[in-house]
């Protein structure tokens, strides 16, 4: 179903005018490689300095908690989980559960927060090396949309094949034009944007049947 789990992550102003006037096609390929000038470079090419801050996922956690009932039992899979912050948190929520991250980025992997850095590897998300059904809750945020339509497809029936039906996902989505323009505008390393009733569309035409929100500047 459409439900909002980042309800409580801090919102900030995006100038997305601001950031379409400096984009080009070789600032996308830079940041697409998700390296250190993705994470930690300049902030025209991503995050500008990727650092871990409690207070981001902190308030997210209790609603992954109660959402996916989630217990010192529990297996939790983070795809795309960058250098592992939400993972970090979800331990210090909940004692003892058993978590997992994965992400393309080498950099991101060797960089993650030394806590949580035993339990992430590199690897992609179109070949999830995990077994059926392995783990409770699976979530991704913010990154199928980064894989072409097709490969997007793999990746949301993977998630579900690692799952036990239970996952929760964001994509970059727009409702009307105005949101359209925003979107493209801010989108970065996305290839998959679509109308939230098209990415509907198109989770029922691939099956995935977890739960999903949208990221809309």
């Amino acid at each position: 179903m459409e439900i909002d789990l980042l309800r409580n992550y801090p919102k900030s102003k995006r100038d997305t005018k601001g950031r379409s006037e400096i984009m080009t096609e070789e600032v996308r390929a830079i940041a697409r490689q998700y390296g250190k000038e993705f994470f930690d470079g300049d902030r025209l090419y991503g995050y500008g300095g990727f650092h871990y801050n409690p207070r981001f996922w902190s308030p997210v956690v209790p609603d992954f908690e109660s959402h996916f009932a989630l217990t010192a039992d529990s297996r939790f899979l983070d795809v795309g989980c960058a250098k592992g912050f939400t993972l970090f948190d979800l331990m210090q929520h909940i004692p003892g559960i058993t978590v997992a991250g994965i992400d393309i980025s080498e950099y991101a992997i060797e960089h993650a927060k030394e806590e949580v850095k035993p339990f992430l590897q590199v690897g992609d998300a179109m070949s999830l090396p995990y077994d059926d059904n392995q783990f409770d809750a699976v979530i991704s945020i913010n990154t199928v949309h980064n894989l072409e339509k097709d490969d997007c497809a793999k990746a949301l029936q993977e998630i579900m094949r690692v799952s036990k039906g239970k996952a929760f996902i964001t994509v970059d989505a727009y409702r009307d034009d105005e949101e359209k323009e925003r979107m493209m505008q801010w989108a970065l390393t996305a290839k998959t944007i679509l109308h939230v009733d098209e990415w509907k569309a198109f989770f029922k035409e691939v099956g995935y049947t977890g739960d999903y929100y949208w990221f809309i500047p």
